[in-house]
């Protein structure tokens, strides 16, 4: 019984947080983040967009917010660039802390934002089975990102908010990166969980994944990894059948082709450099990339190209150790 319960909420916290279980990321760096500092602060300023349909975006054509802080050496148009992102760009965290699931699609987004910035930031993993990490927090949702002791949640908002920091004067309702964005958040997100647990195999693998680099005891583990992969197999037939999805991988497929559309020839949807959404899409299909589903998806359209400009702009994680 205690095991059914905990299967059983593994999946109903994973379902509830936004398809949370649709994607995986690669192997963090570094153990996570020891939650004990949060008993002693209370993050301010707490803003819960939830309830609003139309995330804001940064205008495509503005070039200059990018952090160059990477050991690698500079392209001479990066090398023109660095005056105006010095004198632009006042953004200087002493400390970002992501409260994450490993497995959330938006979670996912937010670190190609940190990563592609240069941004340094430390993880906290969430047990999804009790939250225990965000206790101190009256939203109960993740991404939740601490920055100097503010709270901000939802990822759209939270990548605003970073982006309006870097450069204040961004102009944030560009038609094109607006509509891109909430395709993201209204359509990629709910064609991959279909796909990653098609079938037993599929949601095994996945499951390893979940179990083997989320917070959980080795006890919740051992009971996520079989249980939950069955019940996610079942929960994704529901899931296929409510945004009306015939064939899973057709359905993976004509999204990827869908985004190199939408590309127009174009490095990337920003041009030369990524804009926001080429990060959210990459964030959101980072993670399973090397799970079969995004084998296939590679190997049967035309993202692939794009996906390896993506690695490397994004370049390295900015992942503290803790």
């Amino acid at each position: 019984m205690r095991g059914l319960s905990g299967t059983i909420s593994v999946a109903r916290a994973l379902r509830a947080n936004s398809t949370a279980a649709s994607t995986f990321l690669r192997p963090p760096r570094a153990a996570s983040y020891a939650v004990t500092y949060w008993t002693t602060s209370n993050p301010q300023n707490l803003v819960d967009r939830s309830n609003l349909s139309t995330p804001s975006v940064i205008r495509s054509d503005v070039i200059g917010f990018r952090h160059y802080g990477s050991a690698a050496a500079a392209s001479p148009a990066e090398q023109d660039l660095k005056p105006r992102i010095s004198e632009q760009n006042s953004f200087n965290p002493k400390e970002v802390v992501l409260f994450q699931y490993e497995a959330c699609p938006f979670c996912n987004k937010v670190k190609a934002f940190l990563d592609y910035h240069g941004i340094q930031y430390k993880v906290v993993e969430v047990n999804p089975t009790n939250k225990k990490e965000i206790n101190w927090s009256h939203y109960k949702k993740v991404p939740i990102v601490i920055v100097d002791g503010e709270q901000l949640v939802d990822s759209s908002d939270i990548i605003d908010k970073l982006v309006k920091r870097i450069h204040p004067d961004y102009d944030l309702n560009a038609d094109e990166e607006k509509k891109w964005r909430e395709w993201v958040d209204n359509h990629l997100v709910h064609v991959l969980s279909p796909n990653i647990y098609r079938t037993v195999s599929e949601a095994l693998e996945s499951f390893d994944y979940i179990t083997t680099k989320g917070n959980f005891s080795l006890y919740e583990r051992l009971v996520a990894k079989y249980g939950g992969a069955a019940a996610m197999y079942f929960v994704s037939k529901k899931l296929k059948k409510r945004h009306n999805i015939t064939d899973e991988r057709q359905a993976l497929y004509g999204a990827a082709e869908q985004w190199v559309d939408a590309l127009k020839g174009r490095k990337f949807l920003g041009d030369l450099e990524p804009n926001l959404a080429d990060l959210a899409v990459f964030g959101v299909l980072r993670p399973i990339r090397h799970l079969k589903s995004g084998r296939d998806m590679v190997e049967h359209t035309r993202i692939g190209n794009w996906f390896s400009e993506m690695e490397n702009a994004v370049g390295q994680a900015s992942r503290m150790s803790a």
